[in-house]
């Protein structure tokens, strides 16, 4: 945490990106995650969230300012570590596994690092009981409910042990249950994470704390419930919430008697 001295998980700091069809999508962006946070990134379509997460994993390299993970600098030598440090969990899990079973995906990051033998297993374990996917290790993932394959690629990233999860619209075209199990899920998790989302609701349940981008640039910061609550902020960033839906009783437990 940044009281003990320690670097911030995520440093962001006067980040500016251009395209080459000189599209402008970042101006500025100041961003500070700290260790074991838990921050929803929100905005509407084309704000530049997407352009923001491929600058944590050096993907894109800055047309202006810095990024650093856990201190290191996304740049040159360091971007292999800073890829292992900075797990993304896309949106489709079809796009992440692609192995003929379970465990030869999970184990596919740890074992291109060099693991091997009983400490491999132990990663794959470790992972997989960190989702509720222990029994699945043996499956073909494709084999595998939606639900399910989003909880093994979530494994996938965790087998890496990374300093911070990215996950990108986690809750989207899952069921009511599948939607409980993966916040079951993203709650125990001692990982610091960053949830990119539209689901609003999503955002309050899991995230104390959103960073709202709109334009390229970060228009709120705040506590979720604050962000959430706040009525002009929303209507002038094209930010909706469902109907009915009220952020401040969102955490409230029906009473009984």
């Amino acid at each position: 945490m940044s009281g003990s001295g320690s670097p911030p998980v995520l440093d962001v700091r006067g980040l500016a990106h251009a395209y080459p069809d000189g599209h402008q999508a970042l101006y500025g962006v100041d961003l500070r995650v700290d260790a074991g946070e838990r921050v929803a990134l929100l905005g509407p379509n084309g704000a530049g969230k997407t352009t923001l997460v491929l600058h944590l994993n050096g993907i894109l390299a800055p047309g202006a300012g810095s990024v650093h993970v856990s201190g290191l600098p996304v740049e040159g030598k360091h971007v292999a570590e800073v890829r292992r440090r900075v797990g993304v969990v896309f949106q489709d899990p079809d796009d992440q596994l692609f192995m003929g079973t379970v465990r030869a995906d999970v184990e596919f990051g740890p074992r291109n690092l060099g693991l091997r033998g009983a400490e491999l297993e132990e990663r794959v374990a470790e992972s997989l009981a960190a989702v509720g996917m222990t029994e699945v290790v043996d499956r073909t993932p494709h084999h595998l409910s939606f639900g399910q394959r989003r909880r093994v690629a979530v494994a996938t990233v965790l087998a890496m042990r990374p300093d911070v999860l990215v996950l990108d619209e986690p809750s989207s075209n899952l069921d009511p249950a599948s939607r409980r199990e993966l916040a079951d899920v993203l709650r125990s998790l001692d990982t610091t994470v960053l949830m990119v989302t539209h689901d609003l609701p999503y955002a309050s349940e899991l995230c104390p704390r959103s960073v709202v981008l709109d334009g390229g640039v970060v228009v709120a910061d705040g506590p979720t419930l604050d962000v959430l609550g706040d009525a002009d902020l929303m209507r002038r960033h094209r930010l909706e919430l469902p109907f009915g839906f009220d952020p401040r009783r969102a955490g409230e437990r029906p009473t009984t008697g």
